[in-house]
């Protein structure tokens, strides 16, 4: 990959020598407009439509005429895809494209810590950067709006502020490298049932209130170099190509200057193509060779029946080199930038920073008497069970797929813990899913096993009777009906009967700790006959040493639920309201309506008085926070005004440990129907046993603003509003009552 950099630079000083005067174009000290208007005035009206569309599975062309390279992208987020063949999934068979795999970006939200979203992308940043990548197709930031989202591991939660602040940070240390960050999926694809064919139906207020603000932060904030289109429809016009979402909103509202890109055969008809917004196309066709001109990359539809339309008058030039400015201002920031380096891969820096990511992002949901953390009783007697314990996770669930250099398996981590402390056993409790394979990546592992579920069970316990603790580690896998891309899942519940195996465990012992791992929220009938309970995510690379790290009491925890866990499927407001997935109308396409609005998640079960199972915003700690009185620095605020509201937090513990302080606004009689209230900022503070810290939040009126759609802008209605300090979303320590004049 470092020869491609060198080949091209030397291309390019080829081609200035040779010519009276270096073209503008190649001067990176111009200004980038100026550059991308030069190159569009040297460039055939062949070569413009030729940089509109992929050359194989993840290239697209440069114009070698110019000594402008080709741009190179790579599945994401969560690592840099292995390398596939030219034209197909499968695996090139390379022997030197494994990776560092992070956590899901589950994981990442579950943080609450900017700082470690930016060593996030910093660090895939430079994989990235290694292998020869230009753009990273990621990160995720689509909504959590019902449990059942096969996807929804790959987001940043239910909530559209805690997923604004995550990704901005994200974006600019990920391009710090010289690398685009692809944010996808633009926009509400928030479930993956027929995702090709479903047309969401939802109110202007729902949208910019709830599913666009994380895109727009990563657009005007995060300073985004590019953008994916959704599969799904919206208005009846697929998102790849939708006039609304991408030339009103993307480009003209948010004036987004970068190259929106297709998601991989998300691109369905020339003239919408064309006139509405999408700029670069991939994947409408996967093999480009041995089907010849059926399937070749010259009949894309940003190919030769774009060449037609130009050539005979129903498409024009500026509409073209619109599009063409795009994509190569898109290649001068990546492949042509000559200031970036080349990157690390698999690096010590890089799997520290993957088990710091675990490590802040694994949640503490229950711990009954302390169970946790473990004790460092010499001789002590602990019984791993569970087949997430022994399954690696890299491998599967859809582009997120990975070939990780290494991946460290939970039942490994806790034994490398407790070595020298404590016996490890192991039990398999239960038998899923024995594959392990994806797009020729393989895992190694031969998971087959035989016995009966009866079989299983009592093996695990009789030897949970003879253990000091239990430690089942479970939960969902990568499978398709689980959290795997292109398909949804079932039910909320557990598969595989690994209730009855919880509940046989904690009957043996009452010191039976449940370790969930998981991209979604799942079920939990047992959760009162469990003293612990472990949210662990898709770890990655260090994934084992992580969940070890949090049961041991290395790492005191400290992440919190970036989306709510309900009792039942129909305590989530998509499922309440009766329109999931769709109705099926006579063309084909499924109709869904938003029916629930803008109470998405904690919204709804605020609003609605739904007890969740474990709120938005909820993690336990190893030590103890006490919260003082929320103050604020006045009680009447302008609408041009700012407020700053202050709580002291105390750490009441003996153990050094973070708490994230959550400030919600609450407008209580307003013109329209608001959720009892919304998150409008965050802290992670860290503090020593008896450390006090103050906690500031400083918001305007735009913290107090809905959406007016008939007005089409936001309001801040005047009246009285309420702040709340919260350690969780139902969990409520301080509030003051202030007026917007």
């Amino acid at each position: 990959m470092k020869i491609r950099n060198i080949l091209t630079a030397a291309a390019l000083a080829v081609f200035a020598v040779s010519t009276a005067e270096t073209p503008l174009y190649l001067d990176e000290n111009a200004p980038l407009d100026a550059r991308v208007a030069d190159a569009l005035s040297r460039m055939t009206t062949a070569e413009k439509v030729a940089i509109l569309h992929a050359q194989s599975k993840f290239c697209s062309p440069g114009v070698a005429r110019l000594g402008i390279p080709e741009l190179w992208t790579s599945d994401g987020p969560h690592g840099v895809r292995a390398e596939v063949k030219w034209d197909e999934w499968d695996q090139a068979g390379w022997t030197n494209d494994s990776c560092v795999a992070f956590p899901a970006l589950t994981c990442l939200a579950a943080s609450w810590n900017p700082e470690i979203s930016a060593l996030y992308g910093q660090s895939i940043g430079e994989e990235a950067l290694y292998r020869g990548k230009d753009v990273l197709l990621g990160p995720g930031v689509n909504i959590y709006r019902t449990p059942l989202n096969g996807r929804n591991f790959e987001y940043m939660g239910e909530d559209p502020y805690l997923a604004s602040r995550m990704v901005v940070p994200y974006v600019r240390a990920l391009q710090s490298n010289g690398v685009a960050a692809c944010v996808k999926h633009y926009a509400l694809n928030n479930h993956e049932a027929n995702r090709h064919n479903t047309n969401i139906n939802i109110d202007d207020r729902t949208l910019y209130e709830i599913y666009l603000p994380a895109f727009k932060a990563a657009v005007q904030e995060g300073g985004a170099w590019s953008i994916m289109g959704a599969y799904n429809l919206y208005r009846n016009e697929h998102n790849c190509h939708n006039s609304r979402m991408l030339n009103d909103i993307l480009k003209g509202e948010w004036g987004f200057d970068g190259a929106v890109i297709s998601d991989w055969g998300g691109a369905h008809d020339t003239d919408q193509a064309i006139a509405n917004g999408l700029d670069l196309e991939f994947g409408t066709w996967t093999n480009g060779l041995n089907n010849g001109r059926t399937s070749a990359y010259d009949t894309y539809f940003l190919a030769d029946p774009y060449l037609e339309r130009l050539a005979d008058g129903r498409a024009d030039m500026a509409t073209l080199d619109d599009k063409a400015g795009r994509v190569l201002r898109l290649i001068f920031r990546t492949a042509m930038n000559s200031h970036k380096s080349f990157g690390s891969l698999c690096s010590d820096e890089h799997y520290a920073a993957a088990r710091r990511i675990g490590n802040e992002g694994i949640v503490l949901l229950r711990n009954e008497n302390n169970v946790l953390p473990l004790p460092a009783t010499p001789g002590m007697r602990v019984l791993v069970v569970g087949e997430n314990a022994i399954k690696m996770m890299t491998v599967g669930g859809g582009s997120s797929s990975l070939k990780a250099q290494r991946e460290i398996l939970p039942l490994d981590g806790i034994r490398a813990a407790l070595t020298g402390i404590a016996t490890v056993d192991y039990a398999r409790g239960y038998v899923g899913d024995v594959t392990g394979e994806y797009n020729g990546v393989t895992t190694g592992q031969d998971l087959t096993d035989s016995r009966s579920a009866a079989e299983l069970i009592a093996e695990a316990v009789e030897k949970a009777r003879n253990a000091d603790y239990v430690i089942f580690v479970g939960g969902l896998n990568k499978l398709s009906g689980q959290d795997a891309e292109d398909t949804d899942r079932a039910e909320l519940g557990l598969p595989y009967g690994q209730d009855d195996v919880i509940e046989a465990l904690a009957q043996a012992n009452p010191r039976t700790i449940v370790v969930n791992v998981s991209g979604n929220a799942v079920a939990m009938p047992w959760v009162d006959k469990v003293p612990a309970i472990v949210q662990a995510w898709y770890l990655g690379s260090e994934g084992g040493n992580s969940i070890a790290d949090v049961l041991t009491g290395r790492v005191n925890p400290s992440g919190k639920l970036p989306f709510t866990f309900p009792v039942h499927l129909a305590d989530n407001g998509a499922h309440a309201m009766g329109d999931y997935p769709g109705t099926l109308r006579d063309d084909g396409i499924y109709d869904q309506t938003y029916r629930e609005g803008v109470l998405v998640g904690y919204r709804w079960h605020d609003t609605r008085d739904i007890a969740p199972l474990f709120a938005f915003g909820h993690g336990l700690s190893y030590t103890t926070f006490a919260y003082g009185e929320l103050t604020a620095d006045r009680s009447e605020l302008n609408a041009d005004g700012t407020i700053t509201f202050s709580i002291p937090v105390t750490n009441t513990g003996s153990r050094a440990g973070a708490e994230i302080v959550q400030l919600y606004i609450s407008d209580p009689v307003a013109s329209v129907m608001r959720p009892e209230k919304e998150l409008k900022g965050f802290e992670k503070v860290y503090l020593e046993p008896g450390e006090t810290k103050t906690v500031t939040f400083t918001v305007g009126a735009d913290a107090l603003s809905f959406f007016d759609a008939d007005t089409h802008s936001w309001k801040a209605e005047p009246g009285a509003f309420k702040a709340l300090a919260c350690a969780a979303a139902d969990d409520i320590r301080s509030t003051y009552d202030f007026t917007l004049r």
